[in-house]
């Protein structure tokens, strides 16, 4: 493969639903599968780890004070992501071991936060098995603001893979014209769109980023099916009673930088979709648009993007230097 080229792993997969340590490890697994496929990064979709929150708007989410509902919020935090803890170390350490870069989506129990409330948050780890980026979803959408808090910019950044300048964003966001600018601006030639799964939400805008950009844009949904609902979580009866057959059918698809379909959207099934990317294909088409530099203005408008982690208390402690002589306070 010249080196230019970038083999990318697209694992369009169902979790172990609410159950984090069994989603984790089949992460692993299907990172090995990539490993194995010779891709040098695989993606996996929006809050694939433990799940997305398909209940809320089929179990009357929006009502205040409901056992039910915070029953089914109590349990998503303690199957929530915590990094601090530790984790993500196995999907860390299969990464180095195999030499390939992830990106990820989670459920983020944030410990800067307090540790109970969660973010939809994006994951980049890169081929040595190090967290590089920890990316907040800057807005939930709709029924999601009764589970997700609301994120900052503080992931908002790029890595070099290769030949390549890679960043991402969260579903929705994707659509924020000045989130995608905020990656533009910093080279990104390779942009990671992850959605918790569904055709509709991947068809159009995949190839309108993409021309935007002139870029390569690789979509990476999850899969999520009645089936897919234990009998073991809270109130099962009431969340298979309440889900469709099918509430996230995938949608996994590639575009390259003019537009056109290297992968056209994938439904309802489980696989690992490899494409390879040349990144000469941007160099080409940077030729007649490139929004972060010749075809820019930055004397007329510009972007100011705030990327410090938000935080609800900020500690400043005296530094006691406590001299031989001094007494011992226990």
């Amino acid at each position: 493969m010249p080196e230019t080229c970038l083999s990318v792993g697209l694992a369009q997969i169902s979790p172990a639903w609410l159950d984090r340590n069994a989603t984790i490890d089949k992460i692993v697994r299907w990172i090995e599968k990539a490993a194995q496929d010779d891709c040098g990064l695989v993606v996996f979709g929006e809050a694939l780890v433990p799940g997305y929150p398909f209940w809320v708007e089929r179990t009357d989410g929006a009502r205040f004070e409901s056992k039910i509902q915070k029953s089914l919020y109590a349990h998503y935090l303690t199957q929530a992501v915590s990094i601090d803890d530790g984790d993500l170390d196995k999907i860390c350490a299969v990464a180095r071991k195999k030499s390939i870069a992830v990106y990820l989506g989670i459920g983020e129990r944030a410990t800067d936060r307090g540790g109970h409330s969660v973010y939809c948050s994006m994951v980049y780890i890169n081929r040595q098995g190090i967290i590089g980026s920890v990316h907040r979803k800057l807005m939930p959408t709709h029924e999601e603001r009764l589970v997700w808090a609301i994120g900052d910019g503080h992931g908002l950044r790029t890595h070099k893979l290769g030949s390549f300048t890679v960043g991402g964003l969260n579903c929705w966001e994707n659509w924020l014209p000045l989130a995608r600018a905020s990656l533009y601006a910093q080279g990104e030639d390779l942009h990671v769109a992850i959605w918790p799964g569904n055709v509709r939400n991947t068809e159009e805008i995949t190839r309108f980023i993409a021309r935007e950009s002139r870029s390569f844009v690789v979509s990476v949904c999850g899969l999520m099916r009645r089936s897919d609902i234990g009998d073991e979580l809270p109130h099962a009866d009431l969340l298979l009673e309440t889900a469709d057959d099918v509430m996230a059918n995938g949608g996994s698809c590639v575009a390259a930088p003019n537009g056109d379909w290297l992968l056209a959207p994938q439904a309802n099934e489980e696989s690992l979709y490899v494409v390879e990317l040349d990144h000469r294909r941007v160099l080409e088409e940077r030729h007649s648009l490139d929004v972060a530099g010749h075809y820019s203005r930055p004397d007329v408008t510009r972007l100011i993007v705030n990327r410090k982690r938000q935080t609800t208390v900020e500690f400043i402690d005296e530094k006691v230097s406590q001299s031989p002589t001094d007494p011992v306070t226990r």
